[in-house]
């Protein structure tokens, strides 16, 4: 088979679904498309170049919004029905209101577009999908209750992205989810993978039911389960 498989930028379920992309390109051609927000994201998580491991050569390439510029040709191999089958996961609230309104401006909701265009199917698995509360995990996070205000911050001496502002916090936008800062740290005040609560929108929530209405997207909770058509059964636990 032939996969492309589509990140946007959430952190709830990246892991899982990381984990499900690498397994799928054990046994199938998978082709990586990344939003901008995306590659952000999976840096910041550490998952980055998990996700770049399992690209290199046709139909594995890692096709993001700055190498797609903004007429995203590689798109168009969707439309002409040259692949089985589009994931995206984890789909932030932002992708899937753009694909409800017909918005493709994007890589990904650009994707979604072509593959109605080529009948291609498109498995989704929405972030917002829970109503009430759901339990979510956080990339690198500076605790100050426990910063010592140390006259020389290790944490920031070991960084290499230079992602460690003392006393305050942790530019995200720099960090990779390396740990080293948290391994350093002599007083535990850098954290990753806390968990925290957090609540749906009810717009994004009827956003999502509405997404279930287009024909040739299928979209599923929290797991990807009895894919028999294409001869495999993924579990996001």
């Amino acid at each position: 088979m032939r996969i492309a498989f589509a990140f946007t930028g959430a952190g709830h379920l990246l892991r899982e679904s990381v984990q499900t992309a690498v397994k799928l390109s054990e046994e199938h051609e998978v082709s990586v498309f990344l939003s901008g927000a995306a590659e952000e994201v999976l840096k910041m998580y550490g998952l980055y170049e998990s996700v770049v491991s399992i690209t290199g050569g046709k139909y594995r390439e890692l096709a993001t919004d700055s190498n797609q510029k903004s007429s995203y040709p590689i798109t168009g191999r969707l439309s002409l029905g040259k692949y089985d089958l589009l994931i995206v996961t984890p789909a932030t609230a932002n992708t899937v209101s753009k694909i409800v309104y017909g918005i493709a401006d994007t890589l990904v909701t650009n994707a979604v577009a072509q593959a109605g265009k080529g009948a291609v199917p498109v498995y989704m698995v929405p972030v917002d999908i829970h109503s009430g509360p759901i339990d979510t995990v956080l990339p690198s996070k500076m605790e100050l209750s426990k910063c010592q205000n140390c006259d020389e911050c290790v944490a920031a001496l070991v960084c290499e992205q230079g992602a460690i502002i003392p006393r305050s916090e942790i530019d995200l936008t720099k960090c990779i989810g390396c740990g080293l800062c948290r391994n350093s740290c002599p007083y535990d005040a850098i954290s990753e993978g806390k968990i925290i609560t957090i609540y749906m929108r009810e717009i994004d929530i009827e956003n999502t039911r509405k997404l279930t209405g287009i024909d040739n997207i299928q979209v599923f909770k929290n797991q990807m389960k009895s894919w028999k058509k294409f001869n495999f059964s993924i579990f996001f636990v």
